[in-house]
């Protein structure tokens, strides 16, 4: 995966939700290439009163260090990619689970 120069952020957004045991933040960022080819990714799941380490970060997929990965409470594997539409579902509904955790 090599790096794209010439990929601009096309989605920056943030979003405070309600989840069981206090808020959460999501994290949406997504560049394209000149061809609206998703290049670069970072979704993430932050909640610190679920998980105090890597800044609060329960929960994230991106595309850093030339590899896709999964952060998952501190713990990252590589996935398989299939697609960003596939992904950013994928990230949805695991975060709506996580929301519901109480731990």
């Amino acid at each position: 995966m090599a790096r794209h120069e010439s990929a601009r952020k096309v989605v920056d957004e943030t979003a405070h939700v309600r989840c069981a045991k206090g808020w959460g933040i999501i994290r949406e960022e997504v560049w394209q290439d000149k061809d609206g080819e998703v290049v670069r990714y970072n979704l993430a799941f932050i909640h610190h009163g679920l998980f105090a380490m890597d800044n609060g970060r329960v929960l994230g997929y991106d595309n850093q260090h030339d590899h896709h990965h999964r952060h998952f409470m501190g713990h990252t594997k590589p996935f398989r990619y299939s697609g960003y539409d596939v992904l950013l579902d994928r990230f949805l509904a695991e975060v709506e689970a996580l929301r519901k955790e109480t731990r």
